[in-house]
């Protein structure tokens, strides 16, 4: 399987992109193709909305999407890993995915998805706007959910290395199918 593993974590080491590297060791592991986008260290022009792209054409920025673009159309796969920002998905990955937009009609096609997610609280509540987030894109898409890893109570950089979140990542990515 072709596996695209989208991160929005600005912070190097970051809980998050502890759960990606996870996942990306197990699916690799397993014999999957993994390919990863930091986002938050990439040239990621925010969608303008000027409707150049028609939805299924060439964007009018040219920067660091065009990775993503490369790598989507044919992932099985497409992997959200993002730190809880103020109730939200980092605005790195959100410019991401907003940029979809140029390639909608090209992505609208069978794949699975996964989310990975921290968040400094224990509230569940509180993920319930990232989840709610995911489905939404996800149904729109015509995607399949295979899985979460919603991690609940890391805040400093490495606290989920104390928990059994990096392990149920790497048993998502190893058994990923």
């Amino acid at each position: 399987m072709k596996i695209l593993v989208l991160t929005g974590s600005p912070r190097k080491g970051g809980n998050s992109s502890t759960l990606a590297d996870s996942f990306i060791k197990g699916a690799e592991e397993a014999g999957h193709q993994v390919v990863r986008f930091d986002a938050a260290f990439k040239d990621v022009h925010p969608c303008i909305g000027c409707n150049q792209c028609g939805m299924d054409g060439p964007c009018i920025f040219k920067d660091d999407f065009e990775f993503v673009r490369e790598n989507i159309i044919d992932a099985d796969v497409v992997v959200f890993a993002t730190p809880m920002y103020y109730f939200g998905i980092s605005a790195q990955l959100k410019a991401v995915i907003d940029r979809f937009y140029a390639i909608n009609g090209k992505i609208h096609r069978p794949k699975k998805a996964v989310l990975l997610m921290t968040y400094a609280n224990t509230n569940p509540s509180e993920a319930k706007p990232i989840d709610l987030h995911y489905e939404t894109l996800i149904n729109y898409l015509g995607w399949q959910d295979a899985g979460k890893i919603i991690a609940s109570g890391v805040w400093p950089v490495g606290a989920v290395k104390h928990t059994q979140y990096p392990q149920q990542a790497y048993e998502l990515g190893k058994n990923i199918g």
